[in-house]
């Protein structure tokens, strides 16, 4: 009867606790390769932890006029911060798993930058050629990213991660390089429309980034980050942040409130080790 009347009494934090055990569930199966069948691109226990995270934070942000609810966000909190933790195994891949990760991103990455390509007919005559200065290296960059990218999935080896990691590195700095020469346009719908291409490119390249990050050592992350001069806290203003969850939340196939919880983790991730 006690435990019934705990549940009556203090729902939240029953709430939280299913929750809390769907989580773990979930890693545990998806650790053991257990997937309960396809959700969209991802799995059933992918999906289930997702949305018993999203869910959890739902609860955590959930107003409270009670006089303990000070208390209780603090604790819903401290759940939430448990639930992200406890989704990590399930995002946990080996080295070939993530270099097909890599090469799945390919396709997005060649047509945001064919986007680019066509963008610079949007803009104001004044404006198109500083544009297309900006991003002119795009191409370039990105057939070579890409081709890496496939030599790497082919043969995993050192050599080759070592290429992908310069390589991810000056995609990155060329996208940032172009969000700060965009950001100084002047005619608002042109800033808005250079702006918005570039910002996909980079969402893209983001992802791939924090994927070589993955499977990098401490040291070659150092040297990645000590190649990138343009630092994330330099285009933070230019960036969409809402946007970049969403395109990862459709590339996994999964709440957009996941792919936003991946995205704030590679930032903080990145900023920690320099970039």
């Amino acid at each position: 009867m006690n435990q019934i009347s705990n549940l009556w009494n203090h729902p939240k934090t029953s709430i939280a606790g299913v929750l809390i055990a769907l989580v773990t569930v979930a890693g545990v199966l998806s650790q053991q390769g257990i997937s309960l069948g396809s959700a969209g691109t991802g799995t059933v226990v992918t999906l289930v932890g997702a949305l018993a995270t999203a869910l959890l934070g739902l609860l955590a942000k959930d107003p409270d006029t009670s006089a303990s609810s000070s208390g209780n966000t603090v604790k819903l909190g401290v759940w939430m911060l448990i639930a992200l933790l406890l989704t990590l195994p399930m995002t946990a891949c080996s080295g070939a798993t993530v270099a097909q990760d890599i090469v799945n991103w390919t396709p997005a990455l060649q047509s945001a930058v064919a986007t680019v390509d066509s963008t610079a007919a949007l803009l104001a005559p004044v404006d198109a050629p500083v544009f297309a200065a900006a991003t002119v290296g795009f191409d370039a960059a990105t057939n070579l990213l890409v081709g890496q990218a496939k030599a790497y999935l082919a043969n995993p080896s050192a050599g080759l991660l070592a290429q992908l990691q310069t390589q991810v590195v000056t995609l990155q700095q060329q996208v940032n390089s172009a969000l700060l020469k965009a950001g100084r346009i002047v005619d608002p719908a042109s800033q808005q429309h250079a702006l918005s291409a570039i910002q996909v490119v980079g969402s893209v390249v983001s992802a791939m980034l924090a994927l070589v990050e993955s499977v990098s050592s401490k040291a070659a992350v150092a040297q990645m980050a000590e190649q990138s001069t343009i630092k994330l806290a330099e285009v933070r203003p230019y960036l969409d942040e809402e946007r970049t969850a969403g395109i990862v939340a459709a590339h996994y196939g999964e709440p957009v409130a996941m792919g936003r919880m991946q995205v704030e983790l590679a930032e903080k991730n990145a900023v920690s080790a320099g970039f």
